[in-house]
């Protein structure tokens, strides 16, 4: 292995762990904004997928368990750039760029693990 590759391995090591630090730091300063973005986007597939077992395992139904769904969604991912991480918005094109980051994909998540769930615990055989 060559020392450029090392050096290489190293930076992106480095890069890794501050990411993941970063996450976890309150008032942490994300310099390139797509990286914090894709942490928005991350935690929303972990909402997604956590309280779609949720639901599953509750025997949740429709409408509420879609609404308790998104308003919890939002309100975390509201709570942590706001309060956790003080992020302007405006860096970031507004409120609704950074509420909507994952949103469509994370209420697939859910739905996919709460459907799973339901039908393995609660449905009639």
């Amino acid at each position: 292995m060559t020392t450029s590759v090392r050096k290489r391995n190293t930076v992106d090591e480095k890069e890794n762990i501050s990411i993941y630090s970063k996450v976890f730091t309150p008032d942490a300063t994300w310099k390139d904004k797509d990286e914090f973005l894709d942490v928005i986007y991350w935690l929303r597939q972990i909402i997604g997928v956590i309280l779609g077992v949720v639901w599953g395992v509750l025997p949740l139904k429709g409408f509420i368990g879609l609404a308790l769904f998104l308003i919890i969604n939002v309100v975390v991912v509201y709570l942590y750039y706001s309060s956790f991480h003080k992020i302007d918005e405006e860096e970031y094109g507004g409120i609704s760029e950074i509420l909507k980051e994952g949103l469509m994909t994370s209420f697939s998540s859910f739905l996919v693990a709460w459907i799973i769930f339901y039908s393995a615990l609660h449905a009639d055989s």
